[in-house]
């Protein structure tokens, strides 16, 4: 009873209860006009249904988004496409297009009908300031009756994606140079034939030359195949996201989490348009399935989510044995952890680390104290610790000394180390990195930390 009544608008509700209430009241005071009057309003809102609900109406909708995949922040537009493909001309229609409560409020328009195979055109903008996946659709058309007493709805199956990637910032072109990733002839070299495994064939890439296809490889396969001594090697980068929840701090938008997300994509990003190849790695593993590596690396990093993890142990693994360039974007670490990092790179490469001073994203740098520096750390006239007036000397925090001694440990096996804060533009960081090869964010805590005993181990 409830779902039939749901069909009626409030008007027509009111049209029943009134039609109901005149009939009962005509017949207690024996009024056929009162009775006939009850009836009529009874019958116009029931009639008003079996002719909506009978309305062979044939609806057909199409939805675009442009761009199906936008960084957070910036604005998509969705297309509608309604059609009606049926032979009879539609009554008022009302259209409501599902969107989820991050990409704004859901849209509603109201149609006064569709001539028979005539179309609307209908769009809105959406915008989210959070990352991720989202379905927008489907839509719902509601058909109401000429007297707005009836609206029934109707509900399409299409739905479509929008990609909600970190937000990406530019970066020095001059910073990714031939001394890290090769120039000239060196980005595009011939590899040297050595071996079996040399001679065989591969299938066709985007940019390889048809000079080097092998054709009696394609007749035997049924595609184009290129000779392996003969492919064009090219760059390639892994990028190591520091993805463990313990590693970060903050919350939101706002968080060191967050920030390292947009940080991997930027430099992904950059790598990628400066004629890159590569593959992402967190500390769980490679991530995302083989494919463009800007295209793989913005969709897998919309949806990346902190891990329950605890060390950096499945991407050491990863790293072992690779070679070629290396970018490590890192949160919290651990003296040993920065070791285990670094044996994992030896002599395999450049080797580049973003570390993440986390607690200045707390949003109290001093929330964790206590630990204080016995050495370089000490006020000059100190002795055993002490300042020279009497005083305790004022502790340090602990996370940012931590930083400070995985950043010299990354440092002395080799790695450009940079420290950020909350405070450092990233771009400023990633410039930093080509013009001192050992260099930090000046006042970082880097800067002043102390050789750390065994930190080329």
């Amino acid at each position: 009873m409830r779902s039939w009544l749901a069909a009626f608008t409030t008007r027509g509700t009111s049209f029943l209860a009134a039609g109901l209430a005149a009939a009962l009241a005509g017949l207690f005071l024996s009024e056929r006009d009162l009775v006939s009057v009850g009836v009529l309003l009874l019958v116009l809102p029931l009639f008003s249904a079996l002719a909506a609900s009978r309305a062979r109406y044939r609806l057909s909708c199409t939805r675009s988004i442009t761009p199906a995949r936008v960084a957070a922040g910036q604005t998509a537009r969705v297309l509608l496409h309604l059609e009606n493909v049926s032979r009879l001309p539609t009554g008022l229609l009302l259209a409501e297009d599902a969107v989820p409560y991050q990409l704004g409020t859901r849209p509603r328009y109201v149609l006064n009908g569709i001539e028979r195979g005539g179309s609307r055109d209908l769009s809105y903008p959406v915008r989210s300031d959070l990352r991720g996946k989202f379905v927008v659709g489907p839509l719902e058309v509601r058909v109401a009756d000429a007297f707005g007493l009836v609206e029934l709805g109707r509900s399409f199956s299409s739905r479509t994606t929008l990609v909600v990637a970190p937000k990406v910032v530019p970066l020095p072109r001059a910073v990714a140079s031939g001394s890290w990733l090769g120039d000239g002839e060196g980005r595009a070299r011939t590899a040297a034939a050595a071996g079996e495994d040399d001679v065989v064939p591969r299938a066709y890439r985007d940019g390889d030359e048809m000079r080097r296809v092998h054709w009696r490889s394609t007749a035997r396969y049924g595609e184009l195949m290129v000779r392996r001594e003969e492919q064009q090697w090219r760059n390639r980068v892994m990028l190591l996201l520091d993805t463990r929840r313990t590693a970060h701090s903050g919350t939101g938008a706002t968080s060191s989490f967050e920030f390292a997300v947009s940080a991997a994509a930027s430099i992904g990003v950059h790598l990628a348009r400066e004629g890159v190849d590569g593959e992402l790695i967190t500390d769980a593993g490679p991530v995302g399935p083989p494919g463009i590596f800007e295209d793989m690396l913005l969709n897998s990093l919309a949806v990346i989510t902190p891990s329950r993890g605890y060390e950096l142990g499945p991407a050491i693994t990863a790293m072992r044995g690779a070679g070629g360039f290396l970018v490590a974007v890192l949160g919290r670490l651990s003296a040993g952890g920065a070791r285990r990092l670094a044996a994992s790179r030896r002599d395999a490469g450049t080797s580049l680390a973003l570390l993440l001073a986390v607690s200045t994203w707390s949003g109290s740098g001093q929330a964790v104290t206590g630990s204080t520096s016995s050495s370089a750390g000490d006020v000059p006239g100190s002795r055993n610790g002490h300042r020279a007036n009497g005083s305790a000397p004022q502790a340090k925090p602990v996370d940012l000394d931590e930083t400070g001694q995985a950043a010299a440990i990354l440092r002395a096996a080799g790695w450009r180390v940079a420290v950020l804060d909350a405070s450092t533009p990233l771009a400023v960081a990633w410039q930093r990195l080509q013009m001192f090869p050992g260099a930090v964010s000046p006042g970082s805590a880097a800067a002043a930390a102390p050789p750390v005993p065994g930190a080329a181990e």
